[in-house]
């Protein structure tokens, strides 16, 4: 299995061993914001931990993180033009296989400039991106984010995540990857479940983002489980919980 989106970074080592033993083999961990972002060596420092220190506490425990980078809305310093100056440097390793997490949280015109920004740095280098949707004006923060993400590049590449049935027709229309988010303050496993019964499995992955919010390493087989138990196949439960990820992302 493969959790689609975590952020390593908050989690105790023990976590790691947890997943691995449920049947997690690899995950994606993404830049996010946990500090306060106050100047670009910050954010940078971050980034650094995620690329060494993070995988190296998985990799003791049986499992491949992979990354991405990005500038999430909640991460805008005041000097974040040296953050997306060496970003596609960063962008370059090999152990990095999407930019992200990135979008929009409250529509500002920063957050506005900054997300473009990435898309476009995404767009050149063709590399993947995963999007963030927040939790309040979910759906008008949403149907702006969609518009740009049209405006400036192809939607096929692009992972929109912590979609919920108050987004469900948005994600569906905009044609990317869509993540079911299972969380305790977002999808449980059973609305999860529904989601994939109701929409089939096809352009789904599930993903824990566990961070330092309330979180369970264990979300994806968890749902996997109930996927089972609702009487979905082995073929539709193989491919939210690791194919469409592998083909996404290329791991």
């Amino acid at each position: 299995m493969i959790d689609a989106h975590i952020h390593a970074d908050c989690r105790p080592y023990e976590d790691f061993e947890k997943m691995a033993v449920a049947g997690i083999e690899s995950a994606v961990t993404l830049a996010h914001d946990p500090l306060r972002m106050s100047n670009s060596a910050v954010v940078l420092d971050h980034f650094h931990r995620i690329l060494n220190n993070d995988r190296e506490r998985a990799a003791a425990n049986g499992i491949e993180l992979f990354v991405a980078l990005g500038v999430h809305p909640r991460s805008i310093c005041p000097d974040v033009d040296l953050v997306l100056a060496e970003l596609p440097i960063l962008l370059e390793d090999e152990r990095v296989v999407a930019l992200g997490e990135v979008g929009l949280e409250t529509v500002r015109d920063e957050e506005e400039a900054i997300f473009k920004d990435q898309l476009q740095l995404a767009d050149e280098l063709s590399m993947k991106v995963v999007v963030h949707t927040p939790r309040r004006n979910k759906r008008e923060v949403t149907e702006r984010t969609l518009s740009i993400i049209a405006e400036n590049i192809d939607p096929t590449r692009v992972q929109l995540d912590h979609v919920d049935t108050s987004i469900i027709d948005l994600a569906l229309e905009f044609g990317g990857l869509m993540g079911l988010t299972v969380q305790p303050l977002k999808v449980s496993p059973l609305e999860a479940v529904e989601l994939l019964e109701e929409y089939g499995c096809e352009g789904f992955v599930l993903d824990s983002d566990m961070s330092s919010s309330p979180s369970d390493p264990l979300s994806v087989p968890k749902t996997v489980h109930q996927m089972k138990l609702a009487g979905l196949g082995n073929e539709e439960m193989e491919m939210v919980s690791h194919r469409n990820a592998a083909v996404f992302y290329g791991i």
